[in-house]
């Protein structure tokens, strides 16, 4: 990049340290900070001017930088099994100890729950609002056991978004802004546009996306995305992505893209370098993930149903066909020889069906896959001798399919 000029990685850098500021001098000039699940309504607090973190993207950090264990300990000193989530101990744990060298966050005054992802949430931000002594919003999405949401559902999850401005206006004693509402839709549609069209050029071949990027943008998707920054941001990563595909260039400029794989679940964050490198050392790129595609969250402008049914339809939330079909689809849609599916200690909602779906997807769309064990921020649930036998595993059966297509 020429002098003066800021890649994406650079702003995604300013952008996140501008984010945690905020959230810091919110709270100390006495405005209220709220904690919110990863993939709640944020146009409903964007609208508000309410101040958020996201305790998933801070638990996340922190098992990035190897800090995890500390915060775990705090957590299973105090009773919580180490069978629960890790974001959870993590952010149990620091909600006690309150120091990360990762980063720091203040304390909330509201907790905003989306249980779209799990039910494990609904306890855990329970167990943080009676200790805080602060309120607890609940948006709950049921489950989605047909094919396609049904209307009785939405009709709840809209009755539901009323009563939360409600309870919002009385917390903070502000009237909530319809015209803020329409434009942070906006924005925040505009924002996923350009994070779904970066993503999706992963289908290129080669693909001049590397899915362990994708992974660490994904953090300002999560935060920004009813923001202009989190637009600019993507769109800037959109122009750098484009611009490398019209080059020909691949994911790496110091090796090929051989296999294109798509990694099923949420990363190891405590060895994203490693599982990287070991990825990278066979030539391996992560062209696709089910779970960045999470934060698509698009709808029709002035449509509140259409935006309660946008956050029903995480693919956490939906039936096993619905997620079978999905990857199939994105299986075909991006060139995949193969799928890696993290059977993840933490996320027992997404490993349940693991083994089904990956049972189906082999049948259905003749990609190699693979399976190995592994956790988001608890390091001692990952072993890297054992991924990278599994992986070395999954590029012998890679090999032998292209050799037999002729590629």
């Amino acid at each position: 990049m020429s002098s003066g000029i800021l890649s994406s990685k650079q702003l995604l850098n300013q952008l996140m340290e501008k984010h945690y500021q905020n959230a810091r001098e919110a709270k100390a000039d006495g405005r209220p900070v709220v904690w919110a699940t990863s993939i709640s309504p944020q146009e409903i607090l964007e609208a508000m001017d309410l101040t958020v973190v996201y305790p998933e993207n801070h638990a996340a950090a922190i098992g990035a930088r190897k800090e995890s264990m500390p915060f775990i300990g705090q957590a299973e000193s105090d009773g919580y099994s180490n069978d629960i989530c890790s974001y959870a101990r993590v952010n149990l744990g620091y909600e006690k100890l309150r120091h990360a060298e990762a980063q720091d966050i203040p304390m909330p005054d509201i907790i905003l729950c989306c249980n779209n992802i799990c039910s494990t949430v609904i306890k855990w931000y329970e167990n943080l609002a009676k200790q805080l002594h602060i309120p607890m919003i609940m948006f709950d999405t049921p489950f989605v056991h047909t094919y396609d949401i049904p209307g009785n559902s939405v009709v709840y999850m809209r009755r539901q978004l009323t009563s939360i401005i409600h309870q919002l206006e009385n917390i903070t004693g502000k009237e909530f802004n319809y015209d803020k509402l329409r434009h942070v839709m906006i924005t925040s549609n505009s924002a996923c546009s350009w994070w779904k069209k970066a993503t999706e050029l992963g289908k290129l071949v080669p693909s001049p996306l590397s899915g362990f990027d994708m992974f660490n943008y994904m953090a300002m998707i999560v935060c920004n995305r009813g923001n202009p920054d989190g637009e600019r941001l993507f769109k800037l990563w959109y122009d750098e992505l484009a611009a490398r595909a019209a080059a020909g260039k691949g994911p790496w400029d110091n090796a090929e893209e051989e296999y294109r794989v798509m990694w099923d679940g949420i990363a190891c964050w405590p060895y994203l370098s490693s599982t990287f490198k070991i990825l990278k050392k066979y030539g391996i790129n992560v062209v696709a993930s089910t779970y960045p595609d999470s934060w698509n969250i698009r709808y029709e402008i002035d449509n509140i149903d259409g935006l309660v049914s946008a956050y029903a339809s995480h693919y956490a939330n939906r039936s096993l066909r619905y997620g079978a079909d999905n990857i199939a689809k994105i299986a075909k849609e991006y060139s995949l020889d193969g799928i890696i599916f993290h059977s993840n200690r933490s996320c027992k909602l997404m490993d349940l069906r693991q083994l089904e779906i990956q049972r189906q997807i082999e049948k259905r769309a003749g990609v190699a896959t693979v399976l190995f064990d592994g956790d988001q921020t608890d390091p001692r649930n990952f072993s890297e001798a054992q991924f990278e036998t599994r992986i070395q595993a999954l590029v012998e059966v890679m090999r032998q399919r292209k050799a037999e297509r002729g590629q």
